[in-house]
């Protein structure tokens, strides 16, 4: 299997499965809550100034490097963390790693690999946003080395670490609504490739459908080359950045299933107990295009029993695409949402609420005392800082996470390929489309290989 040995693999999901913290080797200063804990801020614009922002208002927190390839989002965080090294290239943070101790990934999706892999290797504790790797042969080998290097790792999916979440995965577990045979999944955004009139609704988008030939002027200061990392070489174009424009691009990003999959189907990823899909079959209203992701598409996962829980499937719906309970009416369409149908009844979750359905049978139902710990002010962040000083595991570890991910992957490569995928898990290859292996293991440009 691909750079990984089967016995390898089974160890690593082992030792994930057998503990609850990390057994790594303790970090250079902030070995507890009164230690100070320097980290390095991987892409400070935007998303990466939110991430940074809240863990450097956690106790003993100092930021001691920034990186960033656009010049005004690295001189903001320059002005707020004047003490910090400066560079637009995040390899060359790992020349003095003695300055940090942590480090927070907050890049376009095609580059967090890499710079997650650096950390790993230098056993600094990680936060990346999500998805966690730009495709499935990447996040294996994430997660293998996250485990090897034993340190904290969180995948930053916020709504995670919400109440609500965490209600549902109790509920859900407890049998609120029976044994669940199927789930659910959707959300209206329809960013990808669409009619120039509905792209045309998205002002943060530029109607195009493959890669531009003619370069633009690269802004002043503009690191493009560092922006582009393991990406193919190309020139600069105003489709890809600045703003989330490069998202809907093959090379670059997923589209919304890699996006906002890693939060929607997070839940019931999660309280299902899922790994590794047995089979995933994708379509959309219009063919894949080699070079833009689909704005609408639906994939669906088939999953085997799990313990005393039966077979399940997963389907996935974006754009367009809806559950043929929302088209019918069935449940209510709240825009995005999780639907669990059990035997007993079903449930209805989206980001911040839930409800058992039909609602006079749980008129008067209290379910289960809580038993999964909430976090303190839902601080996503603020749990990954408490792990690196405390040596538990977060709640969205590289190791979840990471299956989290791959599974999110193989709906698009399904797409891609246009056949129902039969997935071998320890191999890393659809057994019966081996067309499928340029989607799952892409190349990566020379100098930014991943290992």
């Amino acid at each position: 299997m691909n750079s990984l040995s089967r016995r390898r693999f089974l160890a690593t999901t082992s030792a994930v499965a057998a503990g609850a913290t990390f057994a790594g080797p303790a970090f250079l200063r902030a070995k507890n809550l009164n230690d100070r804990m320097n980290v390095a801020a991987i892409a400070v614009g935007g998303r990466g100034a939110a991430n940074v922002n809240k863990v450097s208002a956690q106790p003993n927190v100092d930021i001691t490097a920034i990186c960033d390839v656009a010049p005004a989002a690295l001189g903001a965080a320059a002005k707020k963390y004047p003490k910090a090294r400066k560079t637009t290239d995040y390899r060359k943070l790992f020349d003095n790693p003695n300055e940090f101790d942590a480090v927070t990934v907050s890049t376009p999706e095609h580059n967090h690999a890499m710079a997650t892999m650096l950390a790993l290797k230098h056993k600094k504790h990680v936060y990346c946003e999500k998805p966690l790797t730009h495709d499935i042969w990447e996040a294996r080998q994430i997660r293998v080395e996250a485990e090897r290097a034993g340190v904290a790792t969180q995948m930053g999916i916020q709504i995670h670490a919400w109440a609500n979440y965490r209600r549902v995965v109790e509920l859900i577990r407890s049998n609120a609504i029976g044994k669940v045979t199927e789930a659910h999944v959707w959300t209206s955004r329809a960013w990808g490739f669409q009619s120039e009139a509905d792209s045309k609704k998205n002002k943060d988008l530029i109607y195009v459908t493959e890669k531009p030939s003619k370069a633009d002027p690269i802004p002043e200061g503009f690191d493009w080359d560092c922006w582009l990392g393991p990406a193919t070489a190309r020139p600069y174009s105003s489709v890809y950045f600045p703003g989330p424009r490069w998202y809907r691009w093959w090379d670059f990003g997923n589209g919304t299933m890699s996006d906002l999959g890693s939060h929607m189907n997070d839940l019931s990823f999660w309280a299902l107990d899922l790994k590794y899909p047995k089979t995933i079959e994708s379509s959309a209203p219009l063919p894949p295009q080699p070079d833009i992701a689909p704005a609408s598409m639906q994939a669906k996962y088939t999953f085997d029993a799990r313990g005393d829980q039966p077979p399940v499937s997963l389907t996935w719906y974006q754009g367009m695409c809806k559950p043929p309970q929302v088209l019918d009416k069935t449940v209510p369409d709240w825009g995005s949402g999780t639907l669990f149908i059990g035997s007993e009844g079903m449930l209805l979750s989206d980001y911040g609420r839930h409800v058992l359905l039909p609602k006079e049978k749980y008129a008067d139902f209290k379910g289960p005392v809580p038993f999964i710990p909430r976090i303190k002010d839902q601080n996503h962040q603020a749990e990954w800082v408490q792990a690196c000083a405390s040596g538990n595991r977060t709640s969205a570890n590289f190791n979840y996470s990471g299956l989290l991910t791959e599974m999110n992957h193989l709906g698009n490569v399904a797409f891609r390929v246009g056949k129902k995928l039969e997935w071998d898990p320890v191999n890393l290859r659809a057994t019966n489309a081996p067309e499928a292996d340029k989607y799952i293991n892409p190349p990566r440009r020379k100098g930014w290989e991943l290992i």
